[in-house]
């Protein structure tokens, strides 16, 4: 018989509702919760809150909105609390009940503007170090690598600066002044001061801390620039970085080296990246830290670009110890001439008018004061770490680190990394906290399964191994019977033909 739906009568009180039944087992906000400390938030920003006025919303339900807002990638702070009544997963993860008073939108700003970036800087390095015990990381070999985050802000934002359209933005901007005096300290941030010519006379009246940059053949846009860090065991992020997009990311290597010890406890061995991490700086540091650097060489891959050129790159000229001198192609010495403390190495070069008188000019120089090389006062630590870079295990590294770490990158859009939810630089850093940290909860969470898995493979693979022994023994089981001409043979109680095959 057909069954009718009855007119809905909505009911005042709901006596057999419990929300922790309704929730599945495997969900993954009930692993996060059951593996994730959230009160340690109270101890971190205890001192930012008065003992007087309108009680606040619990900070750990606070920054548990936070990682709902990247975790399912919700548009909108306004939008999350206005899904928040119909998601009993949410409610649960949260502690609240069904008839809970849900908090205003503004809340969350207000958390941030107070916490700073501090609160959650606290919260990624506990997610670090929670992997740590785990056995997620082994912390001798590192990989770093960066990616362009798009900031919140037009292009039709920035303006040339000069005096008149100054005076415009100031009188404009005079009424939210007061209001952004209580965040003049966050944004004052201490990263390196754009030093880009586009970015010294340009600025986004949006958002001033994000810097016109470009990507290949594609459009300039306003960018921010994510550093990370990952250990090769189970690519856990240990540590993680923002800047302006113009940044180099090779003057972070060494920031982030200190922040993988302090996250980890574990000095690296091996640092592995990309060309343009080669620098003599970068090879110097990896030398007095000990650490090998599996980096390819920027000014190899530079040499390169004027040898297709034709012209002599720097190991056409032979440096010898005892004169201090370079034998150029053409048999003339180069001598050294002068010291340059900016780049600390010497110059070395000889006569203009010998060398304008060469055969071999073209092939040499298009200066017209003649060749001249640079070579660093700690050249040898530097040739000695060239070397060792140029290695196979390095070659072998250097591939890996390019699936590794885009795996890392690719993973996190998934949270929303590409763009930036938020503006100015101290805001962004607060995503990238949660982002990377969330990613490291995925890896923490999957740790047991993991673990299943790799035991089921074992078992897969002993059952495939003893059933090849069996094929082994039944095989040399039909050799003797065909020498015996005995068409069949006996296994298990059944009679099998010769030919039969397991």
């Amino acid at each position: 018989m057909m069954g009718y739906q009855p007119d809905f009568q909505p009911k005042l009180f709901y006596h057999s509702i419990n929300l922790d039944e309704r929730i599945p087992v495997n969900h993954i906000l009930r692993k996060i919760r059951s593996r994730i400390d959230f009160e340690f938030i109270y101890r971190e920003v205890k001192d930012l809150y008065g003992g007087k006025g309108n009680v606040s919303v619990p900070p750990p339900a606070i920054l548990k909105m936070m990682l709902l807002l990247i975790i399912y990638n919700v548009r909108s702070e306004r939008e999350l609390m206005d899904t928040l009544p119909m998601r009993l997963d949410w409610l649960w993860f949260l502690e609240y009940d069904l008839d809970s008073e849900i908090p205003n939108h503004s809340v969350l700003s207000k958390a941030r503007n107070r916490w700073g970036v501090e609160a959650f800087q606290r919260f990624f390095e506990r997610i670090v170090w929670q992997c740590v015990e785990a056995g997620l990381v082994d912390g001798s070999k590192l990989f770093m690598d960066s990616s362009l985050v798009q900031a919140d802000a037009s292009n039709n934002s920035v303006i040339n600066i000069n005096k008149e359209t100054l005076k415009i933005h100031l009188v404009k901007g005079f009424d939210e002044l007061e209001s952004r005096l209580e965040e003049k300290e966050k944004e004052d941030d201490d990263h390196e001061p754009k030093s880009g010519t586009a970015n010294r006379n340009h600025l986004s009246t949006t958002d001033p801390d994000a810097s016109v940059t470009s990507q290949g053949a594609g459009k300039p846009k306003l960018q921010y620039k994510a550093h990370r860090s990952v250990d090769a065991r189970a690519e856990i992020i240990t540590a993680t970085e923002v800047t302006p997009g113009e940044v180099n990311e090779a003057h972070l290597l060494s920031t982030l080296l200190g922040m993988h010890q302090d996250n980890t406890q574990k000095a690296a061995e091996t640092v592995v990246a990309d060309t343009k991490y080669g620098t003599v700086d970068n090879y110097l540091t990896c030398c007095d830290l000990g650490v090998n650097a599996h980096i390819p060489d920027l000014k190899r891959s530079q040499q390169e670009r004027e040898s297709r050129r034709g012209i002599f790159t720097e190991e056409a000229f032979q440096y010898d110890p005892e004169t201090d001198t370079y034998l150029c192609p053409g048999g003339q010495r180069l001598k050294k001439r002068n010291y340059n403390p900016k780049r600390d190495a010497f110059e070395y070069k000889c006569s203009s008018k010998v060398c304008l008188t060469c055969h071999l000019m073209q092939q040499c120089t298009a200066s017209k004061s003649g060749r001249s090389l640079k070579r660093h006062r700690r050249q040898d630590d530097l040739d000695k770490m060239r070397n060792s870079a140029q290695s196979q295990t390095s070659k072998q590294d250097v591939h890996l680190r390019q699936h590794l770490m885009e795996r890392s990158f690719a993973r996190a859009t998934r949270y929303g990394f590409k763009r930036a939810r938020w503006r100015r630089l101290w805001r962004v850093r607060i995503q990238e906290y949660l982002i990377s940290a969330i990613q490291n909860i995925m890896v923490l969470l999957s740790y047991g399964k993991e673990r299943g898995i790799a035991k089921g493979r074992a078992v897969s693979f002993a059952k495939r191994l003893s059933s090849r022994f069996l094929f082994l023994f039944l095989s040399f089981q039909n050799m003797i019977n065909s020498v015996n001409k005995e068409p069949r043979f006996m296994f298990g109680g059944y009679e099998h033909p010769a030919q039969e095959r397991l």
